[in-house]
């Protein structure tokens, strides 16, 4: 299985992996003062950018994807993406 391939997890165990990954960066944090913290002038990254497409799709996997609840559009971009990555690979 691939690092990143997410679709063998449930949404109550991606969530869980997410929770478990703050709660590890955060334990390694410690309270810094607003007057110790270059945050507020540190450039921030650029995503990509986000392109309004219209795509069909078969019914059931819409379907299937509305189901997991909240998101559904994300987690499609996301699978979307692994998908991408594990091609681009391939090619390399």
């Amino acid at each position: 299985m691939a690092k990143n391939d997410f679709s063998t997890y449930s949404v109550e165990e991606l969530r869980a992996i997410v929770e478990q990954a703050d709660n590890d960066v955060l334990d390694g944090c410690g309270v810094i003062g607003a007057e110790e913290s270059s945050w507020m002038t540190t450039p921030l990254p650029i995503a990509p950018g986000k392109t309004s497409v219209h795509l069909r799709v078969d019914s059931d996997v819409l379907h299937w994807f509305r189901g997991q609840g909240k998101g559904h559009l994300t987690r499609m971009n996301a699978v979307l993406r692994a998908y991408m990555q594990a091609n681009r690979r391939r090619t390399q």
